[in-house]
């Protein structure tokens, strides 16, 4: 009995693995992993030797004296979703702020920089097709990690919203609050905030790849929207009347005395 029970003990060891060994799926994924990394980076390094090719020194000149860009920008993290896909030239156009929903209660204040610090004058919310953070938060999220959560909770739109409809729904809550926020700065015409849906899915049937403009400063009339000059024209604030300029009062000649003869 003793020998047996030896016997079954040396094999057992024999067909034991060290802790630390990888099993041939684990090594096959550590090295497709690895050969990824490597792939990204020289990619890496190859596109920006191109994009160092195709710009002159007077470019990069250019950007090194500082900052003035046009709008600040904010998209969501999406992969799917980059500047490039509507400005074909953003280097020190776009501010640009990416989170998950392109909202602002999770980038305050970097939103707040590009407006008061930066004075764009134009806060542009990009929503996008295919959204992840709508879908989370039409779905139940509660098994996410404290941080997602967080975010996600500022994402106030109904529930039983389409995909779509909830990201234009989220796009329009986004320029409400920015348009409370900013109230002085859109008063006075130094802001206009829009919001915009990249439809890269062709979900609104209009053209993968399209940019729809949704809302202007709570202005969500498609046929309005088309004219761009007319709505910025019929929103741009009245200068304060002036006063009417008072009359100069005459000054009236005191009446000769009458004479003493």
């Amino acid at each position: 009995m003793k020998r047996l029970l030896m016997l079954l003990l040396i094999a057992g060891l024999g067909l034991a693995k060290p802790a630390c060994a990888l099993d041939a799926h684990g090594q096959d994924a550590v090295a497709d992993q690895s050969a990824v990394i490597v792939a990204f980076l020289n990619n890496l390094k190859a596109d920006n030797s191109v994009y160092m090719g195709t710009h002159k020194i007077e470019f990069f000149a250019a950007l090194s004296k500082g900052q003035t860009p046009k709008a600040t920008v904010v998209t969501c993290s999406d992969s799917r979703v980059q500047a490039n896909m509507f400005d074909r030239s953003p280097e020190g156009e776009l501010f640009t702020v990416r989170n998950i929903g392109n909202q602002m209660a999770t980038a305050e204040g970097s939103v707040e920089y590009g407006v008061h610090h930066l004075h764009t004058p134009i806060l542009l919310f990009i929503g996008h097709s295919r959204c992840g953070a709508i879908a989370a938060v039409g779905g139940n999220y509660s098994k996410e990690s404290d941080a997602i959560r967080r975010e996600l909770d500022t994402i106030t739109i109904s529930k039983d919203l389409n995909n779509i409809d909830g990201v234009r729904a989220n796009v329009h809550n986004q320029v409400t609050g920015a348009m409370l926020k900013f109230a002085e700065e859109i008063a006075s015409g130094r802001l206009i905030v829009i919001g915009a849906v990249m439809d890269f899915a062709d979900d609104l049937h209009q053209g993968a790849g399209k940019l729809h403009l949704i809302n202007m400063n709570g202005e969500m009339d498609p046929a309005k929207l088309e004219n761009v000059s007319a709505l910025l024209a019929k929103q741009k604030p009245k200068p304060a009347a002036e006063a009417p300029a008072r009359k100069t009062a005459i000054p009236v000649k005191p009446a000769a005395a009458p004479a003493h003869h």
